[in-house]
């Protein structure tokens, strides 16, 4: 029996597919406006890829979870991701999840449960959504403006409303002569780090932190995250697909209970 993890984002859908505790395939689709058929498309590219087969167990989990009528059960993303991380990293007491609509903060037990957890989703500053904007408004794309070179000096980017901050970008852009983009993207980092340090304020400071979501990939901003925190911190390789791992760990679970009741 395989065990199958999904988790349906804003943005993206992912499927991961495991068997024994080990990761055999997983992929990862745009979420779109048919929530369900690109659930059921991420999972069908996973199964393929992990050997095919429709013997699977699917827990689902995201924000798009409950409309997902062919798995076995939901489960809250916060729990996902605390399992997920603790999967990849032992050592991890605390994840940051960057993802495109929200961020959320979760710390985790020694046995990679959830202990506590805090998200910020009332506005679109801080995710990967408003990066993505930032880039568009700066002529470039994300992947270009995650990989620039982070000065020490930042511009100064106070609002914490997207809409306003987005206002604040453009007149740097615009200035004679204009901001470098250099410290215009070190500005709106600094920006979103403070918005996250607020959450991990809420739950907790406590190592090892791991960094999950789509915008962990965002090098620049992991750089200014650590240099706040003051100490380096855990990055999958894919951290897309971390709170799907954790639902598939949990499927793997339920499945094996109910066939020894």
């Amino acid at each position: 029996m395989k065990a199958v993890g999904v988790d349906i984002g804003s943005l993206t859908t992912k499927a991961v597919v495991m068997e024994e505790g080990k990761i055999l395939s997983y992929a990862v689709v745009h979420s779109g406006d048919e929530v369900e058929q690109m659930a059921r498309k991420a999972v069908a590219e996973a199964l393929e890829k992990a050997g095919g087969g429709d013997d699977c167990y699917i827990i689902s989990t995201g924000i798009g979870s409950r409309v997902v009528p062919f798995g076995q059960g939901q489960k809250a993303i916060a729990t996902c991701l605390a399992r997920g991380a603790w999967y990849f990293f032992p050592t991890g007491r605390l994840v940051i999840d960057l993802g495109a609509e929200t961020s959320t903060v979760v710390k985790v037990s020694e046995k990679g449960r959830l202990v506590d957890w805090a998200n910020q989703d009332k506005c679109a500053a801080g995710t990967g959504l408003f990066l993505q904007q930032v880039a568009k408004l700066m002529q470039m794309p994300v992947a270009e403006m995650g990989n620039l070179p982070v000065p020490d000096k930042a511009a100064e980017i106070t609002s914490t409303c997207a809409v306003f901050a987005e206002s604040e970008i453009i007149s740097h852009i615009h200035r004679v002569p204009p901001t470098p983009k250099e410290e215009i993207v070190a500005g709106v980092y600094n920006s979103v780090v403070s918005r996250l340090m607020s959450l991990v304020k809420r739950v907790g400071l406590t190592k090892d932190v791991v960094v999950t979501g789509g915008v962990a990939l965002n090098k620049g901003l992991v750089k200014v995250l650590e240099k706040e925190l003051g100490f380096a911190v855990l990055v999958p390789v894919e951290p897309q697909i971390v709170g799907a791992v954790g639902a598939a760990l949990i499927a793997g679970e339920t499945f094996k209970k109910g066939a020894t009741q």
